[in-house]
This record gives C-alpha cells, sequence and structure tokens, in this order.
C-alpha cells in the first residue's frame, strides 16, 4: 500500500441541520486500497459522514476530495463510488442479471462490456448460478451479495459499505464477512464501510475511526485502539465483554485503589506530566492472570466471585474485588463457582491509564 496516496480526503466537515451540529470539524485522509471502518453507537454520525462522501448529504462547510479531485459539490454518480446499503434495494421485477446490468445500461455502456462486467462481478461474488433468479427467490445473504455486485459493476475506485450485514443472521453474518476480506484483498479498491459492530470492525480494518457524538474519538489499527486506547470511551467501547476501569491514584510509582496496588513500573506513560488528582486504569478481562500465572505477576488480589457464565470456549467470571467490580475470563473447563475465593494477578504493561476528570490516556 501506497501510503502517501490517498484516495478519499475529508477537510474540516461540518454538517448542520438547523442548529444541531450532526458532524464538526472532522478531518480524515483514506490511504489508496485501505479499508477503513467508522464504528460507533447509533446516532454517532457514522452513517451521515458515509452519506457526506458519497454526496446523498450537502454539506455545511469543509471540502471532499477523491482521487485528488475536489467532489465537494458533485453529484453522486460523479464522484467514482458504488455503494452498498444496509437494505438490499433490488429490484424485484428484475433478475439479478438484470439488477446486475441496469445502471450499465443507464448509463449507455457497450452491451459487450456489460456482459464482461456482469460475467465478473457473478465470479468474484460466486453468484453465477443465480444470474436468472428474481430476488424474491434469494436468501437475505445472497441478496446482499447482489447489491455488493451492483456497485462492483460500476468499475468504481471507492467503494462505501452502509451496515451492510446487519439485517443478515449471526452465521451469515460471519461468512459474508469472510467474503469482503477476500474480496478486498482480491480488488485492493478503498473500501470504506460503516457499522456498529465491533467484531466486524476489527476483522476487517486497516484502520478504524471510532466516532462519537460527531467527531472522531481515535483513528488506528485494531491493534491500537485495541491495546492503546486514548480515551475512557474508546477503551470501553472496543472490547467484549468490555474493559474494567477501577478509579484510584498514583502514590509513588503504584496505582493505588481500595484492595488493589498496582506497580507501574512496565506501563509506557504517554504524558506522565499530567498525572493530577484521580486516575483511572483499565484492564481488559483477558489480561486478569490466573491458576499458574498468577504466581509470576507482578501485583496479585484476592477476589470473591459472583456469577459465573460459562460459555464453552471460555468461562466469563464476575467478582469483586474490594469495593470494585471485576470481570475475567478463565479457561472453559474451569470448576470456578459462585462464592468462591481466589487469588488473581495483573500485568501492568497491558493496562491502560486515564485521567479520571479528562479521560484521556496517561
Amino acid at each position: 500500500m501506497n501510503i502517501h496516496s490517498h484516495s478519499v480526503e475529508v477537510r474540516d466537515l461540518d454538517l448542520h441541520f438547523g442548529d444541531v451540529k450532526v458532524l464538526q470539524e472532522l478531518n480524515i485522509d483514506i490511504h489508496q486500497g485501505e479499508f477503513l471502518v467508522l464504528l460507533g453507537s447509533s446516532g454517532c454520525g457514522k452513517s451521515t459522514l458515509l452519506n457526506c462522501i458519497a454526496g446523498l448529504l450537502d454539506i455545511t462547510d469543509g471540502q471532499i476530495f477523491i482521487k485528488g479531485q475536489n467532489v465537494t459539490w458533485k453529484e453522486p454518480s460523479d464522484r467514482g463510488i458504488g455503494m452498498v446499503f444496509q437494505s438490499y434495494a433490488l429490484y424485484p421485477q428484475m433478475t439479478v442479471e438484470g439488477n446486475l446490468s441496469f445502471g450499465l445500461k443507464n448509463a449507455r455502456l457497450p452491451k459487450d462490456e456489460i456482459a464482461k462486467r456482469v460475467a465478473h462481478a457473478a465470479e468474484v461474488l460466486q453468484i453465477e448460478p443465480l444470474l436468472k433468479r428474481k430476488p424474491g427467490a434469494l436468501s437475505g445473504g445472497q441478496r446482499q451479495r447482489v447489491a455488493i455486485g451492483r456497485a462492483l459493476v460500476r468499475d468504481v475506485d471507492v467503494f462505501l459499505f452502509d451496515e451492510p450485514l446487519s439485517n443478515l443472521d449471526a452465521k451469515l453474518r460471519t461468512d459474508l464477512r469472510v467474503e469482503l476480506k477476500r474480496l478486498h484483498k482480491q480488488l485492493k479498491n478503498t473500501m470504506i464501510y460503516v457499522t456498529h459492530d465491533q467484531v466486524e470492525a476489527m476483522t476487517l480494518a486497516d484502520r478504524i475511526a471510532i466516532m462519537r457524538g460527531g467527531k472522531i474519538m481515535q483513528l488506528g489499527s485494531p491493534d491500537e485502539i485495541y491495546n492503546r486506547p486514548q480515551n475512557i470511551y474508546v477503551a470501553g467501547f472496543i472490547g467484549s465483554p468490555a474493559m474494567n476501569m477501577i478509579e484510584g491514584r498514583v502514590e509513588g510509582g503504584n496505582f493505588v485503589a481500595d484492595g488493589l496496588s498496582l506497580p507501574l513500573d512496565g506501563y509506557e506513560f504517554q504524558n506522565r506530566s499530567h498525572i493530577k488528582g484521580n486516575v483511572v486504569v483499565g484492564i481488559r478481562p483477558e489480561h486478569v492472570l490466573t491458576g499458574d500465572a498468577v504466581e509470576s505477576a507482578v501485583s496479585k488480589a484476592d477476589i470473591e466471585v459472583q456469577v459465573v457464565e460459562k460459555l464453552g470456549s471460555d468461562t466469563l467470571v464476575h467478582a469483586t474485588l474490594g469495593a470494585h467490580n471485576l470481570r475475567f475470563r478463565m479457561d472453559g473447563l474451569s470448576r470456578v463457582k459462585e462464592g468462591d475465593r481466589l487469588r488473581v494477578g495483573f500485568d501492568t504493561s497491558r493496562a491502560s491509564l486515564f485521567d479520571a476528570s479528562t479521560e484521556a490516556r496517561l
């Protein structure tokens, strides 16, 4: 990937509906061939941003560039994009082939060119046996493939996906997620993908932009966002079950809270000078050490088990640590039960430390 060539650039983008500020001073550069995921809960502005890039909404301020061209006021059809929506939006009276070729016929492409593009899309998406069927005779997953195919035949630089898998059942979503990953590898086009599903985001993305209240809270690779969340919101949004958050203070190089003292020797501070007042330590459930691993832990604590959830591959334990709640994972075969008292360990180098008032990473 040539990281110096930007496929899509958003500059100082604002979008207001009357007095309501939906998007505020958004800046983002999307690299050529990158798979970027816009992630956030409902109402955070992710679909709105996608619609602005697509040209379906007129922005209040700022500029949008695609392949170096200013497309801020261009029509959607002139932006070199293909869009796939949550609803499949197929023409029910047309066959799959008809749906795939409809836009190309309207654009007056030669017949042989249309046939070539439809055949290519059908092959890539493995829907060749379905070409003569109508949408009513297709499953949800097959319909979504046809919707993706309709964007694919346009032969564009940038694909925009607005929650394309959210209408499908869990198994189909997993299957199509793998398909999309394969498709991106094969086509090497720029893809911008909106979802509220963090598993989709983590598995598909080269980079994730986590949005809240019309702003980007963090933009980074899935690894960066998981291991080095820049604020409490991102830390709590990514990871299932969510990160444990414990409020306390820093005293003489240790994080101290009721029932817990964590040496901070192994912790990489981003900003040590900002430690004033209370801090919050974040520990992911999968980073709490149990069993034999506790012996080598730099910090240990005694907890009482409250609730045990057996999930098959692993066991999720809800416990109390002093005045705090703590969630952690254990092996699926572990015999832990409610009321047990256990000793657990913590690896500070994998923890996250935040300022309690600004919520920013320390």
